[in-house]
């Protein structure tokens, strides 16, 4: 099923690079853009991204209307915030593993070296989202947003979250995670061809 899901998309982005080159040439400026932007990485990371953001805002909104009544402090807007990030980082985890950067791999040593090392980015993100909100309420921007007070703040904060994550999981997190997903027989591969040119 996952496989069947993979290659629908792969064709997705393949019939999109391909809508695109036909307004714009692939040796223009913007065409050279295209073709580092429009990748199935880079798509997908922004989709996940966006649905990590809808999960993290779903749960913040029903804690903050079931919780406390709509009309949260600011230590409490916290508190929801620290929740909603957990369930989030889970959900962009296994999203992120599975979808963006395809590591199919459950091995124990490898799966908790992926999750130590994505967890350990998003702290630092996390705590950023965690704190920043209730302060900038605090401060004065406590406006409402689709009718529940603090999502204001909170959507001020989402988007410097969604650029410093994107920045640790390209840079930080999955990037080893990409070092580990080589095949098995590169490695040994490489050696051998080190080997060869020495010979």
């Amino acid at each position: 099923m996952l496989k069947k899901i993979n290659s629908a998309y792969e064709k997705a982005v393949s019939a999109l690079r391909k809508g695109l080159f036909r307004i714009f040439k692939p040796g223009s400026a913007l065409g050279k853009i295209i073709d580092k932007a429009v990748t199935k990485e880079i798509i997908s990371y922004l989709i996940f991204g966006l649905l990590t953001t809808a999960v993290n805002f779903l749960v913040t909104s029903l804690l903050v209307v079931m919780k406390f009544g709509n009309d949260p402090t600011g230590t409490e807007f916290t508190l929801v915030n620290a929740i909603a990030w957990c369930v989030s980082v889970i959900f962009a985890f296994f999203t992120n593993k599975l979808f963006v950067f395809e590591s199919r791999s459950f091995a124990p040593s490898v799966f908790f070296r992926e999750f130590t090392t994505f967890v350990g980015a998003r702290i630092v993100t996390g705590l950023i989202e965690t704190f920043l909100p209730g302060l900038l309420m605090e401060a004065g921007l406590d406006a409402k947003l689709f009718g529940v007070k603090g999502l204001a703040a909170k959507l001020a904060v989402a988007v410097i979250v969604v650029v410093l994550n994107y920045v640790f999981s390209k840079l930080v997190s999955f990037r080893k995670g990409k070092d580990a997903a080589e095949k098995p027989g590169d490695a040994g591969k490489e050696e051998t061809d080190n080997s060869s040119e020495e010979e």
